[in-house]
Order: C-alpha cells, then sequence, then structure tokens
C-alpha cells in the first residue's frame, strides 16, 4: 500500500464521518437515558414577572402556569437535542460510508 495524499485524505474523512456518528448516537442514548430511565428534569425555566414599560411589577406568574411552561421548555429542548442528534448520524453515517467503501476498493485493486 502506497502513502499518498488522496489515502490521507480518505482515512481522515472516513474517520470524521465515523466520529460524527458516534457523538450523535451518544447524544440520543443520552437523551433516552435522561427521558426513559433517570426521567431527569435538568432543563428549568424561571419565568420572570411581568413589567409594564415604567418599570414596575404588574403580577407574577401562578406556580402552576409556571410548571407548565418549565414543561413545554424541556419538551422543546429535548425535540431540539433530538433534531441535533439525527442530523449528525444522518450526515456521519453516509461520510464514512463512501469514504470507506472508496478506501476498501482501492485496497482490492491489483496494482500495477
Amino acid at each position: 500500500m502506497k502513502f499518498n495524499l488522496r489515502l490521507l485524505y480518505l482515512y481522515l474523512f472516513s474517520f470524521v464521518g465515523l466520529l460524527i456518528t458516534v457523538i450523535g448516537s451518544v447524544q440520543i442514548t443520552d437523551l433516552a437515558i435522561k427521558t426513559y430511565i433517570f426521567k431527569v428534569s435538568d432543563y428549568t425555566y424561571y419565568a420572570e414577572p411581568m413589567m409594564v414599560p415604567d418599570g414596575k411589577q404588574i403580577a407574577t406568574v401562578s406556580a402552576e402556569l409556571q410548571k407548565k411552561r418549565n414543561e413545554e421548555e424541556q419538551a422543546n429542548q429535548r425535540k431540539r437535542q433530538l433534531s441535533t442528534s439525527l442530523s449528525l448520524i444522518l450526515v456521519g453515517i453516509p461520510l464514512y460510508l463512501y469514504h470507506w467503501t472508496t478506501i476498501k476498493k482501492e485496497n482490492q485493486a491489483p496494482s500495477a
């Protein structure tokens, strides 16, 4: 096997694709563990009192409304993390597979 710049490129991008896929998989696994096994509530939303333009406080948010907002914010955060993880996996897998299959084809071809 002869070393050249093209081979270095193929191995580098194959590694990058594999790394991106692993990171996305770890994020999805982390999300699943937090959501279904430990049921961690790690994102907290603190409601601020409503203010009028002159700076006086109008009213504070009730505990029930604040709890509802916290749950909505947690659900939104999970959706954002899931979309990020899936996009990493959907980009990483083809990147890895293309470059790795190219490397394998070149290694199997007889050298002249």
